[in-house]
């Protein structure tokens, strides 16, 4: 199954096995099972005197196998064939149970084998979902650090059956002790603050008691590292606070147009985004969100856990997110029918029909792609023409099993309490109602700021972006922002990379010169 490339390059990694696995596979007569067997030997030739494979599991998921460390309870499992998206979870569970260190922070890690109770957790991913993997892999490194935690990755596309039952219609979801837990993407810190292991009196305090900052960015997408390294290479005192680092690039599936880079996809960008950063002496404060900004000759940054940080300067890269539909319903069947990934869920729609909502490029493109899994796909354009590029426009109606439905203004999502059943829309043009019987809502509506917390204290828009000038300053002396939550025509990755820079030199200037006026 493996490529002569790629197991050379696996067998490199199974090098740093230390501590003898054995692969027990749970099989049956069908295809699948046949596939993962051929993959499991196929591993385990890489690696004789590491690994060994045993046929004889009685997990009642087949195809599924467990990866256990010899003479340990250390183990994780995977039902379903974990490659693409998810086969660096697979090599990253090998080389763990294997006993290679998990590269993870000291105190995440305490946190993590000082976790009391038992927790058995269950995570439904599709093989394109970009999102998935970060999930698996915090979870598998967690049931490796703690013998109390057990963890299984469920193929959603192979185990349609299990995915209908538990109402399975967005990925990744977790189950935790049978009940659900957790929709979409996570680190360790975040799984550990959903099970009320967050920020403890002492940690919160030791945010308190932070020095002040020269320069202070919030926020960890393009614009938040460009900063972050622009002003540690300064050799000033930096720090960053984000709520995930990478920001909206990790929901980003392709990403073609970073000159230089001629691919690469959303999570290993943000993932690149992160290393560089931290090659630098910058203080990140993951997993806090800014609730409060208190501007002053010494700015203060209040924080949602109450901690408040102090800063000289402020950079404000806070990214967008996607525009919801604001309509009765959306919030409901969030997670159930309501989806804002069509990579990541589309594949738990296969033979459905589902709607598109949203006529630009990022609309088209997700008809286009669900057009290949779904039955049927309805696009729904608000206004009166398509937005999207012309080769994506031409593709789109080349489709059989596409409808383009223009003037149409969404009006309700309705369900019948557990899952999405139908969208009900108004025609622009005669003002009737209409009702599409579906499965799926795929909202592509755009973007809009997080900036709701900021209040009133820096001058916005009336579409919530800051504004600032040509050097990235804001209404507030010594407050900058930069990237997709400011004025700044046209939200690209580079666009935001290049005004962080931008930000970061104004705010060194800004220092600079209040420090001679001081």
């Amino acid at each position: 199954m493996l490529d002569a490339g790629l197991k050379t390059q696996l067998k490199a990694y199974l090098e740093n096995i230390t501590q003898p696995i054995e692969l027990i596979a749970s099989l049956d007569e069908g295809a699948k099972s046949e596939e993962l067997r051929e993959l499991l030997q196929e591993i385990a030739a890489l690696s004789p005197e590491k690994i060994s494979v045993n046929l004889q599991g009685d997990n009642a998921r087949k195809p599924s196998f467990t990866i256990q460390r010899v003479d340990s309870d250390v183990a994780v499992a995977f039902a379903g064939i974990p490659l693409g998206h998810e086969f660096t979870s697979l090599v990253l569970a090998l080389l763990q149970v294997g006993g290679h260190p998990i590269k993870m922070d000291e105190a995440v890690a305490n946190q993590i084998r000082s976790l009391e109770g038992e927790f058995v957790f269950e995570t439904y991913f599709s093989l394109s979902c970009q999102n998935c993997p970060d999930v698996v892999q915090a979870l598998n490194a967690m049931a490796v650090l703690n013998p109390r935690i057990k963890h299984i990755s469920i193929d959603g596309a192979l185990f349609q059956d299990e995915v209908k039952e538990r109402e399975v219609m967005s990925v990744p979801a977790v189950f935790l002790n049978g009940e659900e837990f957790h929709y979409g993407r996570a680190n360790a810190e975040e799984l550990l603050a959903k099970l009320g292991a967050g920020d403890s009196e002492e940690q919160i305090a030791a945010l308190n008691d932070k020095a002040p900052f020269d320069v202070l960015v919030v926020g960890g997408g393009p614009a938040g590292a460009a900063a972050a390294i622009y002003a540690a290479r300064k050799g000033i005192r930096t720090g960053v606070v984000a709520e995930r680092f990478g920001g909206q690039v990790l929901d980003t599936m392709s990403i073609e147009n970073y000159i230089s880079v001629q691919h690469t996809e959303g999570p290993a960008f943000a993932a690149a985004l992160e290393a560089h950063v931290r090659d630098y002496d910058v203080d990140i404060m993951n997993v806090q969100r800014a609730e409060e900004l208190i501007p002053g000759k010494q700015i203060q940054l209040k924080l949602a856990n109450g901690a408040t940080l102090k800063t000289k300067s402020l950079i404000l890269a806070t990214g967008a997110r996607w525009r919801e539909l604001g309509v009765p319903g959306e919030a409901e069947y969030r997670n159930k029918g309501v989806a804002y990934c069509p990579h990541c869920d589309g594949p738990l729609y296969k033979g459905k029909d589902v709607a598109v909502i949203g006529g630009g490029n990022s609309g088209v493109e997700a008809a286009i792609d669900l057009a290949g899994i779904v039955n049927h796909v309805t696009l729904l354009e608000f206004g009166d023409a398509l937005r999207a590029d012309d080769v994506l426009q031409r593709k789109l109606t080349s489709l059989p099993n596409v409808t383009v439905i223009k003037m149409a203004q969404t009006t309700e999502v309705i369900g019948d309490g557990s899952k999405v059943t139908a969208l009900r829309y108004t025609d622009r043009n005669t003002d009737e109602s209409h009702e599409i019987a579906l499965d799926g809502i795929f909202v592509q509506i755009g973007l809009v700021p997080n900036n709701e917390w900021l209040g009133d204290v820096v001058k916005r828009t009336k579409y919530g972006e800051i504004e600032i000038d040509e050097r990235g300053q804001t209404s507030v002396p010594g407050v900058f922002a930069a990237g997709d939550a400011t004025t700044v025509p046209y939200k690209q990755i580079i666009i935001a990379a290049g005004q962080g820079a931008t930000a970061a030199l104004s705010a060194f200037d800004y220092l600079i010169r209040t420090s001679v006026e001081d």
